[in-house]
């Protein structure tokens, strides 16, 4: 088994009927985590054991070229919010460790596998689908098109100035982390944590992305300091965290003064408690968007008292999506 300490990128999170399955962008293609992948289609109550004991067997097998020979170790954060190294595979060994797990689950996977790989080939040759598939997202959600076309704006801008940093030297994780917060509190005077709180953001829920829930002018000062932070890295040729910590202030302190000069022209604070929890036909969207993924997973089920059970999983979960998208979130089974 390799093991490979370079760099493999912002882990990302796909789901396979409800499950969450950890992957990471690496040497021009998606390794996805092993355990994950396992515990799904074994459902086994320990999956890293299984994945322990599966990993033996293979390596007894006669011959070389053996799946578990072609497992890389790569860094995916962990539940407990840290990053470890975890067992990954691409999609062709994972493919040959699926194979070796018996399970009704193992066909459907390989079609979401397949399907997934292929969306991500055909974003690397034509980058506009990425931007496409975020457009329609924040559409069906509701946002106005002005507010998207900043949003994706935004999106780029960030791009180019943590791609300076990482050829600067700078961590990814903790140093990003860091760096990012040094501008946000220039820039409001607030940290993003404090941001997300004035705007009632609860971090545990999914779609609380703090930038997700700026208004145009918070957005347009994100901007400000972000891009004001690349070029002065740029212009003074930062090198390190320590470097780009002085750079990210600055450029957050341009950012700052124009949102004082502003705020005293207009009297009226940058910083806002508006966000976009609720915005003009998401709920209608969202539960569109929930109900369609559902039925996808109902239709996956090959026998009978499978699609049985599952219809009444789907129905019981589309009602409770209903409720809480409308401010109505009940608990099934309890009685008021």
């Amino acid at each position: 088994m390799r093991k490979n300490n370079e760099k493999s990128g912002q882990d990302r999170i796909v789901i396979f009927q409800e499950k969450a399955i950890r992957r990471a962008w690496h040497e021009n293609q998606w390794w996805f985590s092993v355990i994950d992948v396992v515990g799904i289609l074994s459902e086994a109550a320990i999956p890293k054991r299984y994945w322990s004991d599966l990993k033996r067997k293979l390596s007894q097998e006669a011959g070389s070229g053996q799946p578990y020979e072609k497992i890389v170790r790569l860094k995916l954060t962990a539940p407990d919010g840290k990053q470890r190294d975890t067992d990954v595979a691409n999609t062709e060994t994972l493919f040959r460790i699926i194979q070796s797990i018996p399970s009704p689950k193992a066909e459907p996977f390989k079609r979401w596998l397949a399907q997934v790989g292929y969306e991500r080939v055909k974003e690397i040759e034509d980058p506009e689908l990425a931007s496409s598939r975020a457009r329609e997202l924040y559409e069906a959600k509701g946002y106005p098109k002005a507010w998207i076309e900043k949003r994706m704006r935004s999106i780029a801008i960030r791009g180019e100035l943590t791609d300076e940093w990482k050829m600067r030297g700078v961590q990814e994780g903790k140093e990003y982390s860091i760096l990012t917060a040094e501008i946000a509190k220039a820039t409001f005077g607030i940290t993003p944590a404090e941001h997300q709180k004035l705007k009632r953001l609860d971090k545990v829920k999914t779609g609380n992305n703090l930038r997700d829930h700026m208004t145009d002018l918070e957005l347009i000062f994100t901007m400000l300091g972000e891009a004001g932070t690349t070029e002065i890295a740029r212009k003074k040729n930062a090198q390190g965290f320590i470097d780009n910590r002085t750079a990210a202030k600055q450029g957050g302190t341009v950012a700052g003064n124009a949102r004082k000069e502003l705020e005293a022209k207009t009297g009226t604070p940058v910083i806002s408690r508006q966000n976009y929890l609720n915005p003009p036909a998401a709920a209608s969207a969202a539960i569109a968007v929930t109900a369609f993924i559902e039925t996808q997973t109902e239709a996956l089920a090959t026998a009978q008292e499978d699609k049985s059970k599952t219809h009444k999983r789907v129905a019981g979960k589309t009602a409770d999506a209903v409720a809480d998208l409308r401010g109505r979130k009940k608990s099934r089974g309890k009685k008021k």
